[in-house]
């Protein structure tokens, strides 16, 4: 059966793998671009795709949007919260300004995303909701605090929409990849400037790591927009799905750690309640 996908950041990374592998399958793709060159450039790629001009951060320009695409596309049936960028600073080191900017684009934007969309899913009693965080929505490395803290908030207001929808028709599932080969560490990929020598050993070789990194990530975007697409076609899709054998690996390590901490804190933690 086919579907009508609507693709924030559609003309890259993630969200134009998978573009292109729905209308691959015959279903219809809107996608959210920023430069009328993108917005040509997805057109295309056949009669089903179709690109609307917005910035996720004028969230005053996404309910007109939706409204056209449900009157003049079709009803949405997927929509997934692909646009995002990551910040790479040390705190100290980066402003509150890093901060705002960080979370009006991968949370603010997302969850005006999904306030568009949801009364038309809540009338129609049916829905997919995807939203991309990251393994950096459960793990963490030193040096993207602010990329964490907001993929970190994404993944709670995810599982809790989730509780909230559930019995309106309405599946929301966090989708947490590893590192793919996509541009993320390089132009989706703020870095803030450095001025304080403490932090070198911590934060230097992990910086030079994921430069040097980029491009040869073990993450194939093809085959993440495959099982995407696997996923909205699930009459029980999950929560949450992890994304690469890296995602896999380091989140089961964190949760070995968290299980570890309980199991060694948990008479202190007991010990609070009223007696």
């Amino acid at each position: 059966m086919t579907k009508t996908f609507l693709i924030t950041g559609v003309s890259s990374g993630f969200g134009r793998a998978l573009g292109e592998a729905a209308i691959a399958d015959g279903h219809t793709v809107v996608g959210t671009v920023r430069k009328e060159s993108d917005k040509a450039e997805f057109e295309k790629l056949d009669k089903n795709a179709h690109a609307k001009m917005l910035d996720v951060m004028d969230t005053a320009k996404i309910a007109p949007t939706v409204a056209d695409i449900e009157n003049n596309i079709g009803a949405i049936d997927v929509l997934v919260n692909n646009a995002g960028y990551g910040h790479e600073g040390i705190l100290e080191e980066s402003s509150m300004e890093d901060l705002r900017r960080q979370f009006e684009v991968n949370v603010f934007g997302a969850v005006a995303m999904i306030q568009a969309v949801l009364p038309y899913m809540r009338k129609r009693r049916a829905g997919r909701i995807l939203n991309i965080t990251s393994e950096g929505g459960i793990i963490t490395f030193p040096g993207v605090s602010f990329y964490h803290g907001s993929k970190f908030a994404l993944e709670g207001i995810s599982e809790s929409l989730g509780k909230e929808v559930e019995k309106l028709g309405i599946h929301v599932t966090a989708i947490e990849p590893g590192g793919f080969r996509t541009d993320w560490a390089g132009r989706s990929l703020v870095r803030a400037p450095r001025s304080i020598p403490d932090y070198d050993e911590i934060f230097e070789p992990l910086r030079k790591r994921r430069m040097e990194g980029s491009g040869r990530q073990v993450g194939d975007p093809k085959k993440a927009a495959q099982a995407m697409l696997k996923l909205v076609t699930s009459d029980n899709p999950p929560a949450h799905l992890l994304l690469g054998s890296d995602a896999v690996r380091l989140v089961d390590e964190k949760m070995k750690a968290l299980q570890a901490d309980l199991d060694a804190w948990k008479s202190v933690s007991l010990s609070t309640d009223v007696s």
